[in-house]
């Protein structure tokens, strides 16, 4: 690890934060606690298991194992981590931490984990580490204070720096690279805002943030893209949730960056609502380097999007995604296009859709196998068209099974989710992937219209959560 003034000289790594999973990019989940505890004088050891093998070494040397769960992926991964932790090193605290943690808490504590810290845990973490590592002789697995409140709604951002430790890792050219044509960029990643204010019913995020979002101080984000910068990326990624849900604070920042890095160009993600209601901001955002914008389309079928509480119609995607093309910006739609009131019928609109708007190539395959999850706390549990089918609570999943109301959809999910993960073993393009999605839902079959502009510009990662 290189030097850098954030850091404090500090005994041998007695902290082992761990992630596995986060869209392919330089895990926020590491780099961001690291610097709250490098600044508190605690050095941790890094280990992404996206790129790095599993270190038994690091785990008998660590007395709190902190693990990032800031998706559902990373929590599968996870808990499968977390059981080698406790083979290897049965004596170490282990601390799940991140969105998913809190959501879960009740089923992770026990056999699992010995702490949860919800989507706001940097403080907490550091809590628990100072209070670890001060008692050598103590148990570890003791060390957790019990008038800790749930951190869910806690906003550190506004009473601590959230710097990440960029040189903590050393790994950065293994992760997601922008693809423009043939050429690769190295990406960075980073939040300007945490939460979101939005209450879509499907989305884990309002269990834990209750509609609240907050902004992270411009000048951070500001050193951290500098840095960034300095050590390669051509492009970033903006992780918020909805980079607009903070219009004057996503233009203050894009703004301050074009002018600091001529040429350097940028994706972020919005719903579809500000994308329709504030053409100008998408407008300046192109002009300032945005490359493509992420949107949560989710279905056609507006009986769905109303179930989910998306805030838009389908006649409001389809503006959107006309402006898109018209402007010559790139629009990528993510999908959650098997839940209880998606039909063969709307899913087969949903692709002739795709492939009379030409998003062909704008979507990933795994984007057609996504299945509507239900985590603990999911608003969609009030929801009784939803109650109906629920089969229980799956603790290993983690999250409540459900069923469709026509077992052909279910079937359909399961063949095109073998689909999309052939697709993406064996690197079949867009094109060829949708065939196949389509020869599925009827064989023989395909669009009534197809819009072919060609390779949109992406991330070599093709993410799901």
């Amino acid at each position: 690890m290189s030097a850098s003034p954030d850091f404090i000289a500090a005994p041998a790594a007695e902290v082992l934060l761990v992630s596995c999973y986060e869209l392919g990019h330089e895990p926020l989940g590491l780099v961001v606690p690291a610097g709250l505890l490098a600044r508190a004088g605690i050095r941790a050891r890094l280990l992404d298991l996206a790129v790095e093998e599993f270190d038994a070494d690091a785990v008998r040397g660590a007395s709190l194992v902190g693990i990032s769960v800031p998706m559902y992926t990373a929590l599968r991964l996870g808990m499968r981590v977390a059981r080698r932790v406790r083979a290897v090193n049965p004596r170490a605290h282990i601390c799940f931490y991140g969105l998913y943690a809190g959501l879960n808490r009740d089923h992770l504590l026990g056999d699992l984990a010995d702490s949860c810290l919800g989507a706001e845990f940097e403080l907490p973490l550091l809590g628990l580490a100072r209070r670890i590592l001060s008692a050598p002789q103590s148990d570890p697995r003791t060390m957790v204070d019990p008038t800790d409140a749930d951190p869910s709604l806690r906003s550190p951002g506004r009473d601590v720096s959230l710097r990440p430790a960029r040189d903590a890792l050393s790994h950065r050219t293994h992760y997601a690279h922008l693809a423009l044509g043939d050429a690769r960029h190295e990406v960075g990643y980073l939040q300007t805002t945490r939460g979101c204010k939005h209450l879509c019913t499907h989305c884990p995020l309002p269990p834990a943030y209750a509609g609240t979002f907050y902004a992270i101080p411009e000048q951070d984000v500001l050193a951290d893209i500098d840095t960034l910068v300095a050590r390669g990326a051509r492009h970033i990624t903006f992780a918020d949730p909805d980079f607009l849900n903070g219009p004057g604070h996503a233009l203050r920042i894009t703004r301050a960056m074009a002018a600091r890095h001529p040429g350097l160009t940028f994706d972020y993600t919005a719903k579809i609502e500000h994308l329709l209601r504030s053409p100008e901001i998408v407008d300046e955002l192109q002009t300032l380097g945005s490359v493509f914008v992420v949107s949560a389309l989710e279905s056609m079928n507006n009986e769905v999007l109303r179930h989910l509480h998306k805030g838009h119609t389908r006649a409001d995607a389809l503006a959107v995604i006309r402006r898109f093309r018209a402007r010559g910006l790139a629009l990528r739609p993510s999908l959650v296009p098997f839940t209880p009131w998606e039909t063969r019928a709307s899913f087969t609109e949903l692709l002739d859709t795709v492939a009379s708007e030409g998003l062909v190539d704008a979507i990933d395959a795994v984007q057609y196998s996504i299945r509507l999850l239900l985590p603990a706390g999911s608003l969609l549990l009030d929801d009784p068209t939803v109650t109906c089918l629920l089969d229980g609570f799956d603790p290993a999943a983690p999250g409540h099974r459900w069923h469709h109301p026509d077992p052909e959809m279910d079937a359909l999910q399961a063949s095109i989710a073998r689909i999309a993960e052939e697709s993406g073993r064996n690197e079949i393009g867009a094109r060829a992937a949708f065939a196949s999605v389509c020869d599925r839902v009827s064989p023989g079959w395909s669009p009534t219209a197809t819009r072919a502009p060609g390779p949109a510009p992406r991330l070599t990662e093709s993410w799901f959560c």
